[in-house]
């Protein structure tokens, strides 16, 4: 009887192992990861705030002025990060549906955040004649005139990209667009869209002769003859927008879908549109309920979109960090742009006297509107480049902090935040307003800026360690597709103060440069906590989202021995959600 109970026991025993078996095998396949990166220079930004001057964190994994990755592997499982470490820790997740990626010592990086885009208008550009770069009015107008050779007659032709800073002295006019191309509108907008460019057919499609009715805040250049130039300045270029036939909300959804994609293969998993209307929304809505968002947008409705933004004050900003389509915060324009002399300045431009461009109320910041959003909770995103510009925005908040202290939590920004007097640069810190500030318009616009500010404003322009220095908080973007967003420029620029060509020679104004752990936490880190994600994302971290970009250089290894460098560095994969939403093809696909 003994015997039969030992045998029974024993057969109990194996049969409740087999039985358990396939629980086990799930909870095993359950427990390891969906992709491990190996083989990679990882930093993981887990280490403490640099100080105010630039000097890295005790913990920091930095010695003798040079910087050392603190991780080789990262798994990644359910969209999440489950593991960062070694590459023995990060294979022990390995399971039989595990997919392992070799970086071959790429460099992983949390991932980056464009804090201040236009994506529609980027992937509108990229359909568009693209006029970047170009130097002069004729060569444009080639551009345009070969472009026209494919376009049905009488059909819209839009281009992009010439700079109306540097060309603020030489602008041209509709006399040799209108006669090269005379059988199509043609609207062509300025590098930072503070200038439209047209032809005689897009003044007579818009209906827009001398008698037009101009915007406060907005110049329509007129010539010899009294009548329109083809030019227009600042909130001018609204006139020639509401000329514009609108596009299909298809077309709408193409260009946001091109911009993000595009965005997406250059290491972004994040941008924050600023300056949503009601087309764009919808569009972007769209995508969403279809899935079909390659990466995360922080939505910065416009507030120039009334109805719009009336709809969601009465709704009320979002909550879920979780979703694609994020939208909590209201893009504004306070002042115009330093190049075509709209900004507003608390003297006269140096380089037109009597002049102080225009601000508030007289530019269409509408500030009834304005509160209303803060107190129904948005945090504001208002545009201030010049120096009154800024003390004036700065003079809003605080009054409005004062009267309704709740509307103080909402970590408003200022973007640009270009030119800032002395006496006003400490108050972002005591306001907690972020700078939200492009390192490309520095080195962009250093030709011409000291000509329009004179030798002791530019100290207080593009003052990124100043303000760091003051306890500022900071996030670093392009604004594109007004500048490019390459990562590897705006690295450059933040650390050098030098443009693509390596100039000037020791960087412009270079007391307020940056160091590379400063630059590459104001694309990351301190981009997360402006969208109010500093708990999701930023770090490279167990339960983080699994959002990272994987690049072929180390510009924390670079930044101290060869900056230039950087420049040349490629994106090899970005991740979304523990998705590989881009992925570097092999050389020769």
């Amino acid at each position: 009887m003994q015997m039969k109970v030992g045998l029974f026991a024993r057969w109990l025993g194996v049969f409740l192992v087999c039985a358990g078996a396939p629980q086990a095998t799930a909870e095993a396949a359950a427990a390891s990861a969906d992709l491990i990166l190996t083989d990679a220079r990882v930093y993981t930004l887990r280490w403490g705030e640099p100080g105010r001057d630039g000097k890295p964190a005790a913990d920091a994994p930095h010695a003798n002025g040079t910087w050392h990755p603190d991780a080789s592997a990262v798994a990644i499982r359910g969209g999440r990060i489950v593991y960062v470490g070694s590459e023995k820790g990060a294979l022990a997740l390995r399971g039989k549906r595990t997919r392992v990626i070799d970086l071959d010592g790429a460099t992983v990086l949390p991932g980056l955040v464009d804090s201040h885009t236009h994506f529609v208008e980027l992937g509108a550009k990229l359909e568009s004649v693209d006029l970047t770069n170009v130097a002069t009015e004729a060569e444009a107008v080639a551009l345009v005139a070969e472009r026209a050779k494919s376009v049905p007659k009488g059909e819209w032709i839009f281009g992009a990209g010439w700079d109306e800073g540097a060309w603020a002295n030489r602008y041209p006019d509709k006399q040799r667009l209108s006669a090269a191309v005379p059988d199509h509108p043609v609207v062509l907008r300025s590098l930072h869209g503070f200038a439209i460019w047209t032809n005689q057919a897009a003044l007579d499609a818009g209906r827009i002769t001398a008698a037009s009715p101009v915007p406060v805040g907005g110049e329509m250049r007129l010539g010899a003859d009294g009548q329109p130039a083809g030019l227009f300045l600042n909130r001018a270029a609204t006139m020639v927008d509401a000329a514009v036939p609108p596009e299909p909300p298809a077309v709408v959804a193409r260009h946001a879908l091109k911009g993000l994609t595009q965005m997406a293969s250059d290491g972004y998993v994040s941008v924050h549109e600023a300056g949503v209307g009601s087309q764009a929304m919808a569009a972007l809505q769209r995508l969403e309920d279809e899935n079909r968002l390659p990466i995360r947008v922080y939505a910065m409705l416009s507030l120039r979109d009334p109805p719009l933004m009336r709809q969601w004050i009465a709704r009320g900003p979002d909550r879920d960090n979780e979703s694609m389509l994020v939208t909590r915060a209201v893009k504004a324009y306070y002042d115009g742009a330093l190049g075509s002399r709209g900004a507003r300045l608390l003297a006269d431009y140096a380089d037109r006297p009597g002049h102080r461009g225009i601000s508030g109320g007289g530019y269409g910041f509408d500030q009834d509107l304005a509160m209303a959003a803060m107190k129904a909770g948005f945090q504001l995103g208002i545009h201030a480049i010049g120096d009154a510009g800024n003390r004036e925005v700065l003079n809003f908040l605080e009054a409005e902090f004062k009267a309704d202290p709740g509307t103080a939590r909402h970590r408003h920004r200022i973007e640009h935040a270009q030119v800032i007097a002395p006496e006003d640069q400490p108050r972002f810190a005591r306001l907690g307003v972020i700078a939200s500030m492009e390192p490309p318009h520095a080195v962009e616009d250093k030709g011409w800026a000291e000509d329009r500010l004179g030798p002791q404003r530019i100290l207080g322009a593009y003052a990124w360690r100043t303000l760091r220095r003051e306890g500022a908080r900071l996030t670093f973007n392009a604004d594109n597709p007004g500048s490019d967003h390459s990562i590897f420029y705006g690295l450059h620029a933040a650390i050098t103060r030098q443009d693509k060509q390596l100039q000037p020679a020791g960087g412009w104004y270079p007391a307020e440069r940056l160091t590379i752990e400063e630059a590459i936490r104001a694309y990351t880190s301190w981009s997360a906590y402006a969208a109010f994600r500093e708990d999701q994302t930023g770090i490279i971290a167990k339960g983080r989202w699994a959002d990272l970009t994987v690049m072929d250089i180390d510009p924390m290894a670079l930044a101290g021995i060869a900056p230039e460098k950087i420049l040349a560095g490629r994106i090899l994969l970005t991740i979304v959600n523990g998705k590989l939403v881009y992925q570097r093809p092999a050389a020769g696909q």
